[in-house]
């Protein structure tokens, strides 16, 4: 009792210091490595769930059908793991242990909870004690590229903790060694700063989150038998990770596109949810600006076709993420289960952390700016899968995985993508994240749906450039974005401006561009598509078609512009690497425009339904500045 209350008043006192510090802040304070395993439940399962949870999760699956569906599937999945070969130790491209890792680490949540679901059935832990033993005998887990030490690290900790009962001392003491000599002794040198692969400490992308709470899983799962060790790198990881959480301010976006959002969130998530498990406290961390809303931004960046807008290195498929589930439950926001319930393609952490919403949620406007990372959508409906959805970018240069895109667009209608982004190339290419990042199509201007000035050898942005949303507006008809792009050009014009809107009750799209040259310039305007593109033989229009369906794009002004189509490859005056994507099945519709000193260019984007044969409406042209 005297041990409970003890507890009890340590946790009060840390939250009062919470209290403090948001006052002053808005950061949580770090405690210290003597107050973290003081509060630690020393009893097992304790990562992510509680004694007796699994129970409940029987239950609760036994009285819904969904999960009771969801459970069946993973067990199909796990049915089929017994069969396989355990993991091997393998470096294909010399560099990354990486899809090993994520293997191991998703037959060990598939395993384990089908173990519990299905009455400890021993042939599901017995192939996971397999697994294990493979990957406890490797060399290391490739600490060189510390994603794949963190991940590995996970994957035992999970499965330690998960059938801590169900292991014999043997078994324990193979995993148990495994995690402190190959992940966490190689992480704590990471944090001491005495090894170069420990960069990732002091960074602030996703590198950051996924390696801090790989490793906190670990050390959360033996930190009853290994104290010292285990609370050094829990404290040294709750001192890194504010470096990437301040990210989400103000408002949960992430500057590194919805694709690494999911890797950085997933792994934000666990470590906070083990926190709350082990510990009883995330100590605030869940109280960062903007994090309550970061699951806003995936919602708003998929298009009514579940494809995202994939700026950065990212791929446009749908994210599915199970972080969002524990997220309405933390922060009351019953539409990120709705989402993610209408996307899982479920997993163990879908089961765990999935309740049916208390209350219908409300839908997001249609418009969102997301403010530092400098996106905005627009779209003419949600649950429609024909709606008109936008998706336009200032942002970063410099920002991690970006490519030279600022201004760039993807445009959803008819429940088609017609402008769309190749997303990012093979990252083994040489230099790719390197001195070779802006010869590669994929990664320049030319390469995205945006202004090309002055084409030639150079990076076609300047790669330090970051530019704002200057305005940005939304009505019931309308909505409007402008940004402001002339860092990027800074070396052609004095000024560049972009603006894009939903015009015609949200049934149209126009696109404007205005720029002012230093000297007279050579100006390409590119947009790449899938659709089959026609062009009317005066240059004006084109039609673009994908099977039945159809998007016609005018050119309004300036009265000299034409359209062409070329395949989407590089221009002859730009680098063109051996071995990037040939982009098969992809060509860009293009308007070259030379000796231009003022430019006042805009285009105009309608879908037409059915055998639709009216001319579009063309909108009022205005400057940006009258918009």
């Amino acid at each position: 009792m005297v041990a409970l209350i003890q507890h009890v008043c340590l946790l009060l006192a840390i939250t009062l210091m919470h209290v403090s510090a948001r006052s002053v802040v808005a950061e949580p304070s770090i405690p210290t490595a003597e107050q973290i395993i003081s509060l630690l439940h020393d009893d097992h399962p304790r990562l992510l769930v509680r004694p007796g949870d699994f129970d409940a999760l029987r239950e609760r699956i036994d009285a819904d059908p969904t999960l009771r569906s969801w459970c069946d599937h993973i067990q199909r999945r796990a049915d089929k793991i017994l069969d396989a070969e355990p993991s091997k130790y393998e470096i294909p491209d010399g560099k990354r242990l990486l899809a090993t890792s994520r293997r191991v680490l998703d037959r060990t949540y598939t395993l384990a909870l089908t173990y519990h679901m299905r009455g400890r059935d021993a042939r599901y832990r017995d192939r996971l004690w397999a697994e294990l033993e493979a990957a406890a005998k490797f060399k290391d887990w490739n600490p060189s590229h510390f994603l794949d030490t963190a991940e590995m690290t996970h994957a035992f900790a999970i499965a330690y903790d998960w059938l801590y009962d169900d292991w014999t001392d043997a078994q324990r003491d193979v995993i148990r060694s495994a995690i402190i000599t190959h992940g966490l002794e190689p992480s704590l040198r990471c944090y001491q700063g005495k090894t170069r692969y420990g960069w990732w400490v002091k960074t602030s992308n996703n590198w950051n989150q996924v390696c801090n709470g790989g490793i906190a899983m670990g050390a959360l799962a033996i930190a009853d038998e290994q104290p010292e060790l285990a609370s050094a790198i829990i404290h040294a990881g709750l001192r890194s990770l504010p470096i990437a959480m301040r990210r989400f301010a103000p408002d949960g976006a992430s500057i590194e596109g919805p694709g690494y959002w999911h890797y950085a969130t997933s792994y934000n998530v666990i470590h906070l949810a083990a926190l709350d498990t082990a510990l009883g406290t995330d100590f605030g961390f869940s109280d960062f600006t903007g994090f309550d809303h970061a699951g806003d931004f995936v919602i708003a960046m998929t298009g009514p076709i579940e494809r995202t807008f994939n700026f950065a290195d990212g791929g446009s498929g749908a994210v599915r993420a199970p972080q969002l589930f524990w997220m309405a439950k933390k922060f009351d926001h019953p539409r990120y289960a709705s989402y993610q319930l209408q996307h899982a393609q479920p997993t163990p952490l879908d089961l765990m952390w999935y309740r049916k919403p208390e209350r219908d949620p409300q839908q997001p406007p249609l418009d969102a700016y997301f403010r530092g990372v400098e996106v905005v959508t627009m779209r003419s409906a949600w649950d429609d899968t024909d709606a008109l959805f936008v998706g336009f970018k200032a942002g970063d240069n410099k920002a991690s995985h970006a490519h030279l895109d600022l201004g760039s667009f993807v445009l959803d209608a008819l429940g088609k993508r017609w402008a769309l982004d190749l997303g990012g190339d093979n990252y083994n290419l040489p230099a790719y994240f390197g001195s070779k990042r802006w010869t590669y199509y994929r990664l320049r201007t030319e390469g995205h749906n945006a202004i090309v000035v002055n084409p030639g050898q150079q990076p076609s942005q300047d790669p330090t450039a970051h530019a704002k949303i200057i305005t940005f507006r939304s009505t019931d008809m309308s909505s409007l974005a402008i940004a402001d792009l002339t860092s990027a050009y800074r070396a052609h014009v004095k000024r560049a401006h972009r603006g894009i809107a939903l015009v015609n009750d949200r049934a149209a799209v126009l696109l404007q561009d205005e720029i002012e040259a230093k000297k007279p310039a050579d100006i390409w305007w590119f947009m790449h598509t899938k659709a089959a593109v026609e062009i009317d033989e005066t240059g004006t229009y084109a039609i673009l078609r994908a099977g039945d369906d159809r998007l016609r794009v005018d050119i309004l002004q300036p009265e000299n512009a034409r359209f062409t189509v070329m395949d989407a490859r590089p221009l002859p005056t730009s680098p063109n690497p051996d071995g990037q994507n040939g982009n098969a099945g992809v060509r860009k519709l293009t308007i070259h425009l030379t000796d231009v000193e003022q430019l006042k260019l805009a285009v105009l984007f309608t879908p037409l339904r059915n055998d639709a044969t009216e001319l579009p409406r063309k909108p009022e042209l205005k400057p940006l500045s009258e918009w």
